[in-house]
């Protein structure tokens, strides 16, 4: 059966690389735009579901545009959907990448200027340096703290997930305005250069097992159906969970027998993704 969430094809179009193996009325390699909007909600169909969201910055391939929607895919992590025409431009070479939970957009080079947009954690800016300030080549400022360089590597995913605790829960949120267990999960992975899936059933099989028994360290990640979530140490879980409706920390023993009773049966497995 296909996964429609990784399926570069809508019947009409399909990606140039599916030519031969799938029916669709014409192929194409598509265009690469990029999000203009602090955050926007990737769709499962034209005024469809949020499967998960696209933050300022992030290429979009386009291979359909079509009454005012665009169908494509995320080029990092391969998910398909649709965005609004509207909230895709051209794209700017990202030099810069917002590193807190988020970050204001100035009118000004100055911070009691007025603020034009906020933007989440891990948009991709196109600036230029100035004396506290950078100026983005879409309008406004940020200040310096809140960016670092688009090659800048985090080494502790455990870490980056921290920065988000008290973060409303939010089915298919990517960001520090709202976000899910598997959006946590892949962006602290992802800023440590960590190739990601979304959603927690590809995470799930994206990394071999540990075998049981296996003693648990920071970073590792922990499985239900349905679920994921990071260890910060040994016997700690941090994770964005319904139960809580934000990102919690809490004794994996006590996660683990509330999630049996109530929520997704028991823990599935254990992976360890390496972070070089």
């Amino acid at each position: 059966m296909t996964d429609r969430r990784l399926f570069r094809s809508n019947g009409r179009v399909a990606d140039a690389c599916l030519r031969g193996t799938v029916m669709a009325d014409r192929f194409e390699v598509g265009t690469l735009k990029q999000c203009a909007l602090p955050v926007a909600d990737l769709c499962s169909r034209p005024d469809g579901t949020r499967d998960k969201q696209m933050v300022f910055g992030q290429a979009f391939q386009v291979l359909e545009s079509l009454e005012g929607w665009c169908f494509g895919y995320d080029p990092i992590d391969g998910y398909v959907g649709y965005l609004p025409q509207d909230v895709l431009i051209d794209p700017l070479t990202p030099t810069h990448r917002v590193s807190v939970r988020s970050g204001h957009v100035y009118s000004k080079a100055d911070m009691k200027s007025a603020e034009l947009i906020s933007l989440p954690f891990g948009a991709r800016l196109s600036a230029t340096d100035g004396t506290g300030f950078l100026r983005l080549e879409t309008g406004g400022f940020v200040a310096q703290q809140h960016v670092c360089s688009i090659e800048t590597r985090s080494k502790d995913p455990a870490l980056v997930a921290e920065m988000f605790l008290g973060t409303p829960y939010l089915w298919g949120g990517n960001t520090g305005f709202g976000i899910d267990c598997s959006g946590l999960v892949q962006m602290a992975l992802q800023v440590c250069g960590v190739r990601s899936p979304r959603d927690s059933d590809h995470q799930f099989k994206e990394w071999p097992p540990l075998k049981d028994g296996a003693a648990l360290r920071r970073g590792d990640l922990v499985f239900w159906e349905g679920h994921v979530g990071m260890m910060l140490d040994p016997v700690t879980l941090i994770h964005a969970n319904a139960h809580h409706m934000q990102v919690a920390i809490e004794p994996l023993t006590q996660a683990k027998a509330r999630i049996a009773a109530k929520e997704f049966g028991d823990m599935i497995g254990v992976a360890r993704p390496l972070v070089d």
